[in-house]
C-alpha cells in the first residue's frame, strides 16, 4: 500500500488552474490505491498584523502578486461534501503556512478559525535588500551557492522561531529551479548547511517530508536525516492537479526504506524509523 500524500493542493489555493478539483484529486487518489489525502491549502500574505516579525523587520513583500487569502468556510466545507462522496478515503484538512516565523501572528489568527489537522511549514521567499524575493530570482545576483546558503540559513531560522508547524516542507525548495548552466547540483556540496536543518528540526521533534515534486531525496540525505536524530518522514506529492496525486511515490518508497524508514504504525501514519 502507498502511504498518505500529505501535501495536496486544490481549487482552494490560489495557484492552482482551471482544472484544479478537490472532488477529481479524491477521485485520483481511491484510484491509485492512497489510504489518504491532506489537502493542505496555501497560507501566504499580502497584509500582517503588526504582531508579525516581518513588520519588526521593517522588511517589504516582493513576491507572488497572485497570493489571495484562503476561503476558511468555503474550504471546509468542500472537504466536508468529499469526506461524504468518499468515505473510504481518508481526507484531512491542512494548510502549508509560507514563511511562518515571518507571519506567526496571522497564521495563528487562521488556525484558530478551523480545525486543521495537517500544518506544513515551507520557505517560498528570504529576506534580500529589505525584501522577501522568491529565491530562484536571485541565482543570477548572487550565484547558487550563496542562494543557497541563505536559503538554509533562514530555515533554520524558520525552525527556530515558529512552531506552528508540524512537518517541513521540501526543505531544499530553489532546487526546483536551478538555472541551465549552472553546475549540476549535488546534495554533498551542501551537506553542512543540509545538516544544520536536519539537526534543528530533528531537536523540535518535527517531520521531514519527502517531497516527490521537487527532485528526488537522496539515500544519503534521508541518512543524514537520521543521523542528526530524525524519527519521521512524510510523503508529499506537492500536487495542484487532480492526476499528480501520489507522483513518484512509488520510487520514493524505495529511496525511505534504504534510508531505514518504514511504515508507522497504521496507513495513515508517517513512516518511521
Amino acid at each position: 500500500m502507498l502511504p498518505a500524500d500529505n501535501h495536496v493542493h486544490s481549487e482552494w489555493s490560489f495557484d492552482t488552474g482551471e482544472q484544479a478539483s478537490m472532488a477529481k484529486t479524491c477521485e485520483r487518489a481511491v484510484e491509485i490505491g492512497l489510504p489518504a489525502v491532506a489537502f493542505t491549502e496555501h497560507l501566504e500574505f499580502t497584509d500582517w498584523v503588526d504582531d508579525d516579525a516581518i513588520a519588526a523587520d521593517g522588511l517589504e513583500l516582493g513576491w507572488w502578486a497572485k497570493i489571495r487569502p484562503i476561503d476558511v468556510a468555503g474550504y471546509l466545507a468542500s472537504v466536508e461534501e468529499c469526506r461524504q462522496r468518499f468515505p473510504g478515503l481518508r481526507i484531512l484538512t491542512g494548510v502549508e503556512a509560507g514563511e511562518p516565523h515571518m507571519f506567526g501572528a496571522s497564521v495563528a489568527r487562521v488556525l484558530a478559525s478551523g480545525a486543521f489537522e495537517r500544518v506544513l511549514g515551507s520557505l517560498h521567499a528570504i529576506p534580500y535588500d529589505g525584501r522577501l524575493v522568491a529565491p530562484d530570482k536571485l541565482f543570477h545576483i548572487l550565484g547558487t551557492r550563496e542562494v543557497m546558503r541563505r536559503y538554509f540559513t533562514d530555515m533554520v531560522r524558520m525552525i527556530k522561531d515558529s512552531d506552528a508547524f508540524e512537518v517541513l516542507a521540501h526543505l531544499d525548495y530553489p532546487r526546483r529551479y536551478w538555472p541551465a548552466g549552472a553546475p549540476p547540483y549535488r546534495e554533498a556540496d551542501h551537506e553542512e548547511e543540509y545538516r544544520a536543518v536536519l539537526r534543528a528540526l530533528a531537536g523540535s521533534d518535527r517531520v521531514l517530508e519527502f517531497n516527490t515534486r521537487s527532485p528526488l531525496l537522496s539515500v544519503d540525505l534521508l541518512r543524514w536525516w537520521r543521523e542528526e536524530g530524525g524519527r519521521a518522514i512524510s510523503f508529499g506529492s506537492d500536487a495542484h492537479l487532480p492526476w499528480v496525486v501520489g507522483g513518484r511515490f512509488d520510487l520514493a518508497v524505495d529511496i525511505a526504506a534504504a534510508a531505514g524508514f518504514t511504515r508507522g504504525r497504521d496507513a495513515y501514519d508517517f513512516w518511521r524509523r
